[in-house]
């Protein structure tokens, strides 16, 4: 049995008074691909900044391997193996692609494996943060979080407004990210597709609840259940 690396339990939160998240209980392996689906403000991106620290937590816990981070900085989950890449994108604009990757670069990163990852990047390593296309913002943003060493990689909807093309060399990307098992991917998407095709899990939110909890694959037949709670449906 996969090690557990990620547990939250009745996890409660929200922003300042109001609450998003309500009574969340959710377990990540070691090495899974978990797929968030749900409809707009079901409190996908909000579980997802919760797990980094960047909500007020009502109550409930929160537990990195051993250890209880609910209480902890963002700063310091981070150094404890968790990454986000936001849904802002957040590059430094201000900065060339390569400082941006330089100053999250923590331990045994490097800059080749970002640029192996992303050729397009190396391409453009001297170009500032707003010479850059809204694909190959992405393509930074996701690098310069695996900078940091991540255990866990939290993506918040990385294929919103982007070229089909471009969809799919980061889907590639993150194939080959998750292929060695020992990265652990939590994928919030909008294209339901794509994410159940890449995870082996997934959960349905709705109204800050798990409405659902299974294999991707399980929920990739359930057209029932896509269409009551994402309003879509799969492709055959």
């Amino acid at each position: 049995m996969a090690e557990t690396i990620l547990q939250l339990e009745g996890v409660t939160a929200g922003y300042g008074p109001t609450h998003v998240l309500r009574g969340i209980d959710l377990t990540l392996a070691r090495g899974e691909r978990l797929a968030v689906i749900g409809r707009n403000g079901a409190g996908k991106t909000t579980l997802l900044a919760t797990i980094a620290g960047l909500t007020r937590l009502h109550g409930g816990t929160i537990r990195l391997g051993n250890r209880q981070i609910e209480r902890l900085a963002p700063y310091r989950r981070a150094w404890l193996g968790l990454g986000i890449v936001p849904q802002t994108r957040d590059i430094f604009p201000s900065l060339t692609v390569e400082e941006n990757l330089i100053c999250a670069m923590r331990g045994d990163a490097s800059l080749d494996e970002a640029y192996a990852l992303f050729p397009r990047l190396k391409e453009r390593r001297r170009n500032g943060g707003t010479q850059l296309s809204g694909g190959e913002q992405q393509m930074l943003s996701i690098a310069r979080t695996l900078m940091t060493g991540p255990e866990i990689l939290l993506l918040d909807e990385p294929l919103e407004g982007l070229a089909p093309v471009i969809c799919e060399q980061l889907m590639a990307a993150f194939e080959q990210l998750a292929s060695d098992g020992r990265r652990s991917v939590v994928l919030v998407e909008q294209h339901a597709d794509a994410a159940l095709d890449f995870a082996n899990r997934a959960i349905l939110m709705s109204n800050g609840a798990v409405a659902w909890n299974g294999e991707a694959a399980e929920l990739k037949r359930r057209s029932d259940l896509l269409h009551r709670h994402v309003g879509v449906a799969i492709a055959e």
